[in-house]
């Protein structure tokens, strides 16, 4: 990129890019490249400001972009692993994982099948002082010839040729179980048991798998971690170890921030979970209690009411209340209005003078949008409207206003 270009993005980064698109640039201005370069940075501002404020970083089109992990993620990941000499990111893509990741090891591997992102990552690397050895490759084909790793991380694509989404592990792209379960295999002459460079895996996994799919599929996984940002279900990260036969480790982290600080955590075990008693309100009390989308995605119901000692509204319904404030709880916290039951009356007898509020439902007969139609509410924050289950299978619609995030 000459120094012309480069300086026309950086004085044109808050453009409308499709009104900049219909201008005529300067000579020796690369058209194209600006228009990609300063959309990616765009999109990026948020998800990896570091780089997206780096001019000398150039960026490939749309997909990588909107694939990739944030700067948030990628610092969650390298802060749960204990590094060692040699790693390998199998499935780099923009690089962003493997970056973060390759602080805590020796040596560094990026893999990718995609020559332009190789060479997008050979610069980027060079630029942000990172010794990374770049390899355009498949993922199978490098490990048939390279097995001296102590982790592997891969984030399998996660739709096929048809833009089809998958719904098990063997359907993603490079097939992770494959990888696992033959790489022991492979690398037994040259690993054996007692060899300490036998790798541990890392793998991303879409948040819309089912945690007991993954747990079926996989073996030896030692920890899997549920990761939001902003209340946004974002990925799921499993750590397998070689050998591991022990129980299961649940991390749920919601961060609610920009850093790892900001964090909202709930950790449990399998058991943990399954031997749990949860207690259960005979009635909507004064504070309702919304688990936050990871703590939802890991299915720890009954903990949760155990744990911070309030009590469920219906076995299905996952909403919790109490009279008494548990500001810890890792989850949207809410202050109950009033409540009544699901009828004609309704409007009159809780809503009356509410015109606007953000309406969801659980294990309710009819979904958000349909309970807001019914009610006649506009979207908004100021209220808060629940329509949900009690015990007895009693339909009611609860008023709230938030007390905390």
């Amino acid at each position: 990129m000459n120094t012309a270009t480069r300086d026309f993005i950086e004085s044109h980064l808050k453009d409308d890019v499709r009104k900049l698109a219909l201008q005529k640039f300067p000579d020796g201005v690369d058209k194209m490249l600006v228009l990609n370069q300063i959309e990616a940075r765009q999109r990026l501002s948020k998800k990896v400001p570091s780089w997206a404020s780096n001019p000398d970083l150039l960026f490939p089109k749309h997909i990588s972009i909107e694939q990739c992990s944030s700067e948030l993620t990628a610092k969650y990941k390298a802060s749960i692993i204990s590094g060692g000499d040699t790693f390998v990111d199998l499935t780099g893509g923009l690089g962003i994982d493997s970056y973060f990741l390759s602080e805590k090891f020796k040596t560094s591997y990026y893999v990718e099948n995609q020559e332009e992102l190789c060479d997008l990552a050979e610069h980027n690397f060079q630029v942000l002082d990172r010794k990374i050895t770049v390899v355009n490759s498949d993922a199978e084909s490098f490990l048939s010839k390279n097995q001296n790793f102590d982790l592997i991380f891969i984030d399998p694509a996660r739709r096929d040729i048809y833009n089809r989404k998958m719904v098990s592990l063997h359907d993603c792209s490079p097939d992770v179980i494959k990888i696992v379960e033959t790489f022991p295999e492979t690398s037994h002459v040259m690993f054996p048991e007692t060899s300490p460079h036998k790798p541990s895996f890392l793998i991303k996994a879409s948040p819309m798998l089912d945690i007991s799919l993954i747990t079926n599929e996989l073996q030896n996984i030692s920890e899997i971690h549920i990761v939001s940002v902003k209340n946004e279900c974002k990925e799921i990260l499993i750590k397998i170890e070689p050998g591991f036969e022990g129980e299961i480790k649940y991390f749920c982290v919601n961060f609610v921030g920009n850093d790892l600080k900001s964090s909202q955590s709930f950790e449990f075990s399998e058991t943990s979970e399954s031997s749990a008693i949860a207690s259960f309100a005979p009635t909507v009390k004064r504070y309702l209690y919304e688990p936050n989308a990871s703590l939802m995605k890991s299915g720890a119901f009954k903990l949760i009411s155990q744990r911070f000692g309030i009590e469920k509204l219906h076995v299905n319904s996952h909403l919790y209340t109490s009279d008494t404030l548990i500001s810890e709880f890792p989850g949207r916290i809410f202050e109950v209005v009033g409540f009544a039951p699901f009828n004609k009356k309704i409007k009159k007898e809780l809503l009356n003078d509410i015109t606007e509020a953000s309406v969801a439902t659980r294990n309710f007969p009819l979904s958000a949008n349909e309970l807001r139609k019914a009610l006649n509410l506009k979207e908004s924050d100021k209220n808060f409207v629940f329509g949900t289950t009690l015990i007895g299978e009693k339909k009611v619609v609860i008023l709230a206003k938030k007390y905390k995030e």
